[in-house]
C-alpha cells in the first residue's frame, strides 16, 4: 500500500508517518517545512520519500506524487490564531488553496481508497452543546478556523461531485511530543513547557477554569488510520479524548509558578467532543490517559529548549490584534 502524507514532517503528520511505516506502508511525505522539521522523520530516512513542496502553489504539478496513492492523509496547514488574524491571505493560500490542490492531485489516482482530511474543532466556535456533536452549528471565530472549515467543505464537496472516498476528522486540542516550537504564540503546551524550562511563571489565561479536550497525538493518528482502512466514506468525525480538563489541572500536573493574564475574546470556555459517532461507526476509542500524556511531555521537555519563552508583556504585544478585532464582537 502506498500513502501520501502532506505535512508529514510536522507534528501530527510525522506521527502518522510513524504509524504507516510500522504497518509496512510505502510513504511519501510532502512538506514545505514552514512548520515541519526533517528531524521529526529522520528515523525513517531510508523508508520514506520526502518532497519539499508548497501545496498552496498552483504552479507546482503535484499529480506525479499522488497518481499511485492508495491513501492520502492531508495534514499540511498553517495553524494558530494570532498569525491567522494578522495574515489571513497567507492562511487562505495554505489551508484552502492547498487543500484544493491536493484534492485535485488525489483525484487523478486510479487506486485511491481514502482521502483523510485533518479538520479542526475550532469550526464550532463557541459551541452551545457539550459534549459537542458533529451536528452542531459551524461558527468559526477567526481566520484559521474559517480556512480549515472551508477546506473541509471542499473535501466533502469533491467527495460528492467526483465520487472520491473522503473523510474529515475534526481534531480537538491535539498535544504530544514534537509539538511545534515556532516563534508564534499559540498552543498552551508549547508555551507552558518553554516557561517551565526557563523557570518562568506559567501564564494562565482568565481564571484557568476553562476546560479543553486534550487529545494525545497517537490517539489522533490511530483514529485517522481507522477511518482510512474502513469501508466508510463521505463522513465527518470528531476526534477527542472522551473528557475535558481545566487549564488549572494541567498546571497542577506540570508544576511551577503561575500568573494570570486577561481572558481572550472568541475562545470557548470549554471544548469537549462528543465521540459517540466515531466509536460506533469506526470502533475507535482513545487510549492515552491525560495524566500519562502530560507525563510523557515532561519526560521530553528538552524538545522545547529552543522554543520562544513568553511572558505577560510579550503575550500582550503578540495578541494586540486578537483583542482589537475579536474584542469588537
Amino acid at each position: 500500500m502506498r500513502a501520501v502524507v502532506t505535512g508529514g514532517a510536522g507534528f501530527i503528520g510525522s506521527h502518522m508517518v510513524d504509524l504507516l511505516v510500522s504497518k509496512n506502508f510505502e510513504v511519501l511525505v510532502i512538506d514545505n517545512l514552514a512548520n515541519g522539521r526533517l528531524e521529526n522523520i529522520k528515523h525513517h530516512r531510508d523508508k520514506v520519500i520526502f518532497v519539499n513542496a508548497d501545496i498552496g502553489d498552483y504552479k507546482i504539478d503535484l499529480v506525479p506524487y499522488f497518481e499511485d496513492a492508495d491513501y492520502v492523509f492531508h495534514f499540511a496547514a498553517l495553524a494558530d490564531i494570532v498569525p491567522s488574524i494578522n495574515e489571513p491571505m497567507k492562511y487562505h493560500k495554505a489551508n484552502v488553496d492547498g487543500t484544493i490542490n491536493v484534492l485535485e492531485a488525489s483525484k487523478k489516482s486510479s487506486k485511491l481508497k481514502k482521502f483523510v482530511y485533518a479538520a479542526s474543532s475550532s469550526c464550532y466556535g463557541i459551541p452551545e452543546i457539550y459534549p459537542t456533536p458533529e451536528t452542531s452549528a459551524i461558527k468559526p471565530e477567526y481566520p484559521y478556523a474559517h480556512t480549515k472549515t472551508i477546506g473541509e467543505q471542499y473535501t466533502m464537496h469533491w467527495g460528492q461531485v467526483y465520487n472520491m472516498p473522503v473523510i474529515s476528522m475534526r481534531f480537538f486540542n491535539v498535544y504530544g511530543v514534537r509539538h511545534r516550537t515556532s516563534g508564534t504564540y499559540g498552543a498552551v503546551f508549547g508555551v507552558f513547557l518553554a516557561q517551565l524550562l526557563n523557570n518562568k511563571p506559567l501564564t494562565i489565561v482568565g481564571d484557568g477554569e476553562q476546560t479543553r479536550d486534550f487529545t494525545y497525538v497517537t490517539d489522533v493518528v490511530e483514529a485517522c488510520f481507522a477511518a482510512a482502512i474502513s469501508e466508510i466514506k463521505q463522513e465527518i468525525f470528531n476526534v477527542g479524548s472522551g473528557n475535558t480538563y481545566s487549564v488549572n489541572y494541567l498546571v497542577e500536573l506540570l508544576g511551577g509558578n503561575k500568573v494570570y493574564i486577561p481572558k481572550r475574546p472568541g475562545e470557548p470556555d470549554s471544548t469537549f467532543a462528543d465521540i459517540t459517532k466515531i466509536k460506533t461507526m469506526l470502533g475507535w476509542s482513545p487510549r492515552i490517559r491525560f495524566e500519562d500524556g502530560v507525563k510523557t511531555m515532561l519526560e521530553n521537555i528538552e524538545q522545547w529548549r529552543e522554543a520562544p519563552v513568553w511572558d505577560q508583556n510579550s503575550i500582550v504585544k503578540a495578541t494586540e490584534d486578537w483583542f482589537k478585532y475579536l474584542g469588537k464582537q
